[in-house]
């Protein structure tokens, strides 16, 4: 059996870039709509058999966009969930910037772990198991997440360790695509930006 996954990364909100928002409840703003909204009509043509998206409301946002042209409902998975950022959930990045804790766990995400959350590799295992077990159903499935959460999956697709995590860009509204056949996973393409 082979499926294809389709990842897509919520669309932009008003804490983008400044404020590690984690599992917060922020919903899209105008932007990550229009983003959505470029996303779904990119796959309205798609064969999508099911839309999973993590539990967070920006995710949901966006998956009941393309959800829409779909006539599909959502799903949600707890495995597609952000990281647990602990007590970081909500500071700006400005604030983090210089905290030797914040510093490490960008350059060694293999083995940091947030503060009261959970590691990188605990996440990445968790939404990496629920990918690999869409391949026995086929098709092609859209699970909307994270940036670190697409991030880690595709790193781990490449081989590539997880402190290498920041090596390729994942934008709001992005499209990563992966072919699963035989028990491996394989990138189709990666931040793919719909115009």
């Amino acid at each position: 059996m082979s499926a294809t996954v389709l990842l897509a990364r919520h669309g932009s909100h008003d804490e983008v870039g400044a404020v590690l928002s984690g599992r917060s409840e922020i919903a899209l703003n105008a932007a990550g709509r229009a983003e959505a909204e470029r996303l779904a009509e990119r796959l309205a043509s798609a064969p999508l058999r099911a839309i999973h998206a993590s539990p967070r409301r920006r995710t949901r946002e966006t998956a009941e966009i393309v959800a829409a042209r779909h006539g599909l409902p959502v799903t949600l998975v707890d495995a597609l969930d952000e990281v647990d950022f602990g007590a970081w959930t909500g500071r700006s990045f400005d604030s983090l910037d210089g905290d030797p804790d914040w510093d490490r766990w960008n350059a060694e995400r293999a083995t940091a772990s947030t503060p009261g959350g959970e590691t990188m590799a605990a996440a990445v295992t968790r939404a990496t198991a629920h990918i690999a077990s869409l391949e026995g159903d086929g098709g092609m499935i859209l699970c909307v997440s994270h940036c670190d959460i697409i991030r880690g999956v595709a790193a781990q697709v490449l081989g590539l360790g997880l402190d290498r995590l920041l090596a390729f860009d994942c934008a709001p509204g992005s499209l990563t695509t992966l072919a699963l056949a035989g028990g491996q996973g394989r990138i189709v393409t990666l931040n793919e930006v719909p115009q």
